[in-house]
């Protein structure tokens, strides 16, 4: 499929999917109500709406949507520099271990009360990404560098995170807190407000800038380290700088909703064999698609069970593991 049509499809989804998740809900609002909450806060009138149905279509769900779109294209875009920069298919955002150290930051906040209450889960858990990544740096610094390196670096950090994450949930917290930890560690927009999408839109765009400056370096890792450099690439900066900047928007991303898989993984193998593998076409692509399907699973976390919210990681594994596997399928019948 050419870019342009599969961008103007991909748009038009979004903006049904944004306006389901503005419309479906345990309390109805009809478009009506939208179009006037929207006219009232955006352009300062003052129609008439039930401030209860403004409230939750301004402060909950809209928000919710928004963070939603910006979850979603993080880490498609992150899954699709990091395929391409370790040549791996199975290579997702959280293979360098920054969900297994968010998640032991989250945890010691919810636990351990760490600070006496001066951290929130969210900035306990952008903290114990950052000591993960600094981890992961470290180790593969240490022990030469390299694209396997990186690998074996990530996994080791991921189960030394997750070791310690149960040692804490398992001696000290009571059961109350256990269910709060799981249900974050699947995935939850349940806290997103405008806050949590001011500060998720700017990372978002400029990570996603990088990225696509960077297109034609990636482009050239497709061919092996040793080409891209024949071809003028400076292998080692361009992959320090990729690095970085999927480290981060990772670690953004789990901070404010947890651990939500397989939108990394699967995004840009579907958006890859839609629109070709120039990863020009393809970044552009898994973030537009990442964005339509993390709304698309927010929307039916809320709507599944009545009167009740699931995780939305139990929503995108749902339908990404079976999405995945026909990819490969499809792969291998392509062969």
């Amino acid at each position: 499929m050419a870019l342009g049509p599969f961008l103007l499809l991909s748009a038009v989804a979004l903006v049904l999917a944004t306006a389901g998740a503005i419309l479906l809900g345990e309390i109805a609002v009809t478009p009506r109500d939208v179009t006037r909450t929207l006219a009232n806060r955006i352009l300062g009138l003052d129609l008439e709406v039930d401030p209860i149905r403004e409230g939750i279509i301004w402060h909950y769900r809209l928000s919710r949507a928004a963070v939603a779109i910006c979850v979603g294209a993080a880490l498609a875009v992150c899954g699709t520099v990091l395929q391409a920069l370790l040549r791996n298919p199975l290579a997702e955002p959280y293979l360098l271990g920054i969900s297994a150290g968010a998640s032991t930051g989250a945890v010691t906040v919810i636990v351990l009360a760490l600070g006496a209450g001066a951290l929130s889960v969210s900035a306990g858990a952008f903290v114990g990404a950052t000591v993960a990544i600094l981890f992961v740096a470290i180790l593969v610094r240490e022990t030469g560098g390299g694209t396997e390196r990186i690998i074996l670096a990530g996994i080791a950090g991921s189960q030394l995170f997750n070791a310690v994450t149960s040692f804490i949930v398992t001696s000290s917290a009571n059961a109350e807190q256990t269910q709060g930890i799981l249900f974050w560690l699947l995935g939850s927009l349940g806290s997103i407000r405008w806050p949590d999408a001011w500060l998720s839109f700017p990372i978002m765009v400029i990570g996603l800038a990088i990225c696509l400056y960077r297109s034609r370096a990636l482009d050239a890792f497709a061919f092996g380290e040793d080409a891209a450099a024949s071809l003028g690439v400076d292998v080692a900066r361009v992959r320090l700088e990729l690095f970085a900047v999927t480290a981060f928007l990772t670690a953004t991303v789990v901070s404010m909703v947890g651990a939500v898989g397989f939108v990394g993984l699967v995004i840009p193998h579907a958006t890859r064999f839609l629109v070709g593998p120039a990863h020009g076409r393809l970044i552009l692509a898994s973030a537009l698609a990442g964005g339509v399907f993390m709304v698309a699973a927010d929307v039916l976390s809320r709507i599944v069970l009545p009167g009740q919210v699931l995780p939305i990681g139990v929503i995108t594994a749902l339908f990404g593991a079976p999405a995945f596997a026909a990819i490969l399928w499809q792969s291998r019948r392509g062969r």
